[in-house]
């Protein structure tokens, strides 16, 4: 956990302050990983000297896997460098209203209250809008209806936040390429690849963003943004080997969410819709956290999302449910079948609010 100025807290899933985490269902880094190949291609990068200033052969790289030319490709930091570079580019253009998911990554919110932009409730009145499919922390699709009224008028930016796309377990994405082609695209694959400990992403522009607005952007990032490690990553997610492997993990990851989902509804807990490997869930009772992390468990509070009440919980391997459930069985608390998985969107206001 980090604190934001002003006293924000911004809190995260994975490692923080606390014990030591053995069975992590905080982070929706694919727990299949971290992906063989992309791992050693990090730890054979060249740490030894800097890396090219301006990543021409990494951004010509990029821009033939997405079939664009290299001047659309801004290399970031980390997702959360990019959000940040973002909201002080439309900041510095004067553009003042962004529109955030109602639940959604808090780092949006964060970046418009360091850069001084208000939110808005329509989209329509917004100069900044994010999309993110599926979404954190709900794993659910972007509404058509949401998407059609962002491109129903030209808003100067629409970002779709694409952290969690190559992890997509079923479903078609209403941010399809013919979408995504008119959008900023934000690429964070450390995530795919079980590598989050390597900082690294990227935007793709959409065509119609001139040289001299792509040039202003790149011209907010510091020196070498991403180092030798993270340019290794990158690299290593466009080629055809790491993109078989994260394939073959997806049937995995989707047995293992199964049988999160039916654990947790089988220990009484509500479970919503998710195409994503992780699930939002409430359980009757708020779990004894202090406890969960004595036994080296971690989960994610929904609170910050804006979802007091609810968990945010991935799939992970059969030995990390084993110690999740001895450790929820030992509350003595009856088990009691729910009914039918539900999306936010049918659960009504009062009791989400709860």
């Amino acid at each position: 956990m980090s604190t934001a100025p002003g006293g924000n807290e911004r809190e995260h899933g994975g490692t923080d302050a606390g014990p030591p985490v053995v069975w992590d269902f905080s982070t929706n880094a694919n727990a299949c990983g971290p992906a063989p190949q992309a791992l050693a291609r990090v730890r054979a990068a060249a740490h030894g000297r800097y890396p090219d200033p301006v990543y021409t052969e990494l951004r010509a790289a990029l821009a033939r896997w997405h079939g664009v030319e290299p001047e659309r490709i801004v290399v970031a930091a980390s997702a959360s460098e990019a959000i940040m570079r973002l909201s002080a580019w439309c900041a510095r253009q004067g553009w003042r209203r962004v529109w955030l998911p109602r639940h959604g990554y808090g780092e949006y919110r964060h970046a418009a209250h360091v850069w001084g932009l208000c939110t808005v409730d329509d989209p329509v009145q917004a100069h900044l809008a994010w999309l993110c499919e599926p979404n954190s922390p709900l794993g659910q699709d972007e509404s058509p209806e949401t998407v059609m009224r962002v491109l129903a008028r030209p808003c100067p930016v629409v970002v779709a936040d694409l952290a969690y796309a190559p992890l997509r377990l079923q479903g078609r994405a209403v941010l399809d390429d013919g979408v995504r082609r008119h959008l900023w695209q934000l690429w964070s694959p450390n995530k795919a690849l079980g590598l989050t400990g390597v900082r690294a992403a990227y935007l793709v522009a959409p065509a119609h963003v001139a040289q001299d607005a792509l040039a202003a952007l790149q011209a907010l990032a510091p020196s070498w943004p991403l180092g030798a490690d993270g340019v290794a990553l990158l690299h290593a997610w466009v080629q055809p080997d790491v993109q078989r492997w994260l394939q073959a993990t997806l049937p995995t990851l989707a047995q293992w969410r199964q049988a999160l989902v039916d654990g947790l509804r089988h220990r009484g807990w509500q479970v919503l819709d998710s195409v994503a490997p992780f699930v939002c869930a409430r359980p009757s009772r708020p779990p004894e956290v202090g406890r969960l992390r004595a036994a080296g468990i971690k989960l994610r509070d929904a609170t910050s999302f804006g979802l007091p009440g609810w968990w945010r919980l991935s799939a992970q391997p059969p030995q990390a449910l084993e110690a999740l459930w001895q450790a929820l069985d030992e509350d003595g608390r009856p088990h009691v079948a729910l009914h039918r998985p539900r999306r936010v969107g049918d659960v009504p206001a009062a009791e989400v609010s709860r």
